[in-house]
């Protein structure tokens, strides 16, 4: 028996109702909120899960920062000592870079780790290595096949990062499956389902998202088309998000004054329509960009490793002359 139901009860009867009503919903939101979390958390936006990064490109940068002010004093020299050694140890940190993509084409490497864990190396390495070239140059330009190299090398690991966060978008999660475009509307049309269990404002609610969900059917294919409508998306996934949780606050307010519900359960309810509405916009959201980012991602692919090569040629050429000539 729904909400709306209730509401034609004569008073004497729906007294006699109003606790189970109460319960049922209340019930019916836990459920709602229970299953969002298990089957649909990859679209939720952690902040503390980016702090790990976060650290480690801020020590990163630390180390940059303060090896540029003491380039002058610190004595590293690329031909002898210290500066020499981090060039050597960088350089073998960018060739340990092929165990990666090495790991994910050949079935005899399976010992060495699950591809997930060398993905996370492959990353890590991709900007250790960098940096430590950097160290070793001192932040100087000299010869020619050394400055090619250097170029190279920042050129890489530039689009390293482009990729990686590519990546991140038509992915579920940073160490899932790629995505598809369809797995993802369904789950946005089963957050809709959520969204009916038992709240007081499904129907307007829902109203609101099957327009919203438009857009992650009918998003541009072409890359230029595609940059300029993810602003469009994501400003009116912000609007729709604001609005829904302004009619939701008033809805539930008046609803829950006259089933009797307490603060305690309003606020629940209020909880559970934001977090279900947040969860199905930002699957929206990932739909709508997909085939953009599919495609982007496609292009980093054909240039990424033709660069690595030519990093590859450089510092061989780079190794070379400095030993030699």
């Amino acid at each position: 028996m729904t909400d709306s139901a209730l509401s034609e009860f004569p008073v004497g009867r729906f007294a006699v109702r109003r606790r189970p009503a109460v319960a049922g919903t209340a019930a019916a939101v836990a459920c709602a909120r229970t299953r969002a979390k298990r089957d649909f958390d990859q679209y939720r936006t952690r902040s503390w899960a980016n702090a790990p990064p976060l650290i480690f490109a801020t020590a990163v940068v630390g180390v940059l920062w303060i090896s540029w002010l003491n380039r002058e004093d610190s004595g590293l020299t690329p031909q002898s000592g210290a500066g020499y050694w981090l060039g050597i140890v960088g350089s073998s940190l960018m060739v340990l870079l092929l165990l990666y993509p090495l790991r994910k084409r050949m079935r005899f490497l399976r010992p060495l780790g699950t591809v997930a864990f060398w993905f996370r190396a492959h990353m890590v390495l991709g900007i250790l290595g960098p940096t430590l070239i950097l160290l070793h140059a001192n932040f100087r330009l000299e010869s020619i096949n050394s400055n090619v190299a250097l170029a190279a090398m920042l050129v890489v690991a530039t689009s390293g990062i482009v990729g990686r966060y590519l990546y991140g978008k038509i992915h579920l999660g940073l160490y899932g499956r790629k995505a598809v475009v369809r797995e993802i509307l369904a789950d946005a049309d089963a957050l809709k389902g959520l969204i009916g269990a038992g709240l007081p404002i499904a129907d307007r609610v829902i109203a609101q998202l099957n327009a919203f969900a438009q857009l992650g059917t009918t998003a541009p294919r072409g890359v230029l088309a595609g940059l300029f409508f993810l602003p469009v998306i994501r400003w009116r996934a912000s609007r729709v998000r604001a609005r829904l949780v302004a009619d939701a606050r008033q809805v539930i307010s008046i609803e829950g004054k006259r089933l009797g519900w307490s603060r305690k359960v309003r606020r629940r309810q209020l909880a559970a329509i934001v977090d279900l509405v947040t969860l199905h916009v930002a699957a929206v959201r990932k739909a709508g960009a997909f085939a953009l980012y599919e495609r982007l991602f496609g292009l980093w692919h054909v240039f990424h490793l033709p660069l690595f090569f030519l990093l590859v040629i450089a510092a061989i050429i780079h190794i070379f002359a400095a030993h030699f000539f």
